[in-house]
Parts: C-alpha cells; structure tokens; sequence
C-alpha cells in the first residue's frame, strides 16, 4: 500500500507538471484616463474608456502627416513663412525652429512636424495642401470619415487648443489611424527616428531635430510614433512595436509624463505575452 500511494503520488505529481503550462501575465495598471491596446491580427489587449471623445493634443499631426503623405511628393520644397513662425510662437507650441524664408522638401518637414512636433512645421504644410488651412483641415476630416474614424473632427493640423468647436478624438480611432498610417514606409521611417540632421544649404540653415519619444530607447522593435500634451489633453502617447510577429498599436490619453513610456513599454511586452500564448 505504501509503495503503490508512493506511485500513484509521484504519477499525479508528473500528471499536474505536464497539465499546468505557464499563464501570461495580467494586463499592466494604465494610469492614463483612456487608453487601448490592439495588433495586427485584430486582437484587442487592453480597453480601457477608447470610445470616449477627448482632445488628443499633438496626436493631431499624424493625421496631419498622412494627409500630406497622400498630396505630396517627398521632394516637392515649401517655404517657411512669419505667418507659420509667430503662429507656433504665439500659442506656446512645441516648435522645429523654423524660420522665415527657409526653403525644405517635404520630407525634411515630415520630420519637422513628428520628431520635435514643430508646430510651424504644421502650419506651413497646411497652408501649402490646403491650399490654406481651413481646405486643409476639411481634408483632415474627411480623410477621419473615409477611415472610419466616426468619432473623430478635427479643428487644426496641430493638436493645439481652440477657443471654441475644439477637436476631439478616441484611443480607438488614433490606434486605427495609426494602423493605417503605418502601412507607409516613409511614415514608418521618420516615426521611428531618434533625430534627424539637416546640413546647411542655401535656402535653410542647418537643423537636428531630435525625437520626444522616449519609447525608442527604453525598448526594443520600437516602431514609433507620436507624443502628445497640452493641459487639456495631458500627456499623450500613441506607439507601436513588434511582437511574435505581429504589430502592436497603443494610446494612452491623459497620462502622466514619465509613465506613459514605461506604461507604453509594459503593455507592448504584455501583448506580446498574449501573442505568444495564443
């Protein structure tokens, strides 16, 4: 009897070791208001408040970026003017330091407008696709209607605040904007940056634009793409990865300045976890 209960406890014990696989980690706490966590496949790792309609501050210029994406060649030259200076200085915008009369292709400017998130880099982009801003501003939305993004309108090419009729977005809709924006490699280039230089020319002075996304550094198979604040909005973050061969897309709207990088981090390697577990 002895040597049998030995058995029979030695066999149950293999028996759990081998029925027992490993648990993927809970989702990480998200500290911001809204926030959503989709990949490639169309699997949602983390929901929290997306369909809620909110300012998305310099979210804005994705949007932005894609619509230029979409008018323009990457060579076609546009010409910083006062009007895109004193607009960004004026409303205390992040800035590339453009100044008036430089001349730079349109590439040179996507990276203006999403690494420092110049803000005169938007306004001169607007201005020249529009033609002017309020035809380029309609495109905007319409481009947020032909995407589906039904919960999206937006007031400027920038994310900064207006007095009245303010513009509004969801973590849903960004994620899938960022989905779609991300399906161009010239896109996907620039976001990725950690600095882009530009040698002096004849037509512009020499520039370093550096990254705000501090995602880039703190982990791997970073993509990008885009950070965000003003103080209606908070501090914004909408990034993606890959991971297990998919690519991972999320927003976080309302955060906190230095936890929206690491919550970012946490949640790229939970669904991963996810991926991998199935």
């Amino acid at each position: 009897m002895r040597i049998g209960g030995l058995i029979g406890s030695a066999v149950v014990a293999v028996l759990v070791g081998f029925s027992s696989p490993a648990q993927a980690a809970d989702a990480p706490s998200v500290g911001a208001k809204e926030a959503y966590v989709i990949d490639s496949a169309g699997t949602v790792h983390l929901g929290k408040r997306e369909t809620r309609r909110v300012p998305v501050a310099s979210l804005v210029k994705v949007m932005t970026a894609y619509v230029v994406l979409h008018e323009a060649n990457l060579s076609d030259t546009v010409t910083i003017t006062a009007t895109d200076v004193k607009y960004a200085a004026r409303g205390g915008a992040a800035t590339a330091g453009l100044r008036k009369g430089e001349r730079f292709t349109v590439r040179d400017l996507l990276y203006a407008l999403m690494l420092p998130s110049g803000a005169d880099a938007a306004n001169a982009l607007a201005w020249h696709y529009g033609p002017g801003k309020a035809a380029f501003i309609a495109k905007m939305n319409r481009t947020a209607h032909s995407l589906g993004l039904a919960d999206t309108h937006y007031t400027n090419p920038d994310g900064m605040p207006t007095p009245a009729n303010g513009g509004y977005s969801t973590a849903l809709d960004q994620a899938k904007l960022a989905q779609q924006a991300l399906e161009s490699g010239t896109f996907t280039s620039v976001v990725g940056s950690k600095a882009h230089k530009v040698t002096k020319t004849g037509v512009h002075r020499a520039h370093t634009w550096r990254n705000t996304n501090k995602l880039l550094s703190q982990a791997d198979d970073v993509l990008g793409v885009k950070t965000g604040y003003t103080n209606a909005a908070g501090y914004c973050l909408l990034f993606a990865g890959q991971r297990n061969g998919r690519t991972v897309v999320g927003v976080l709207l309302d955060d906190q300045n230095t936890r929206r990088f690491t919550t970012a981090e946490r949640l790229l390697g939970y669904a991963g976890e996810q991926i991998a577990f199935g």
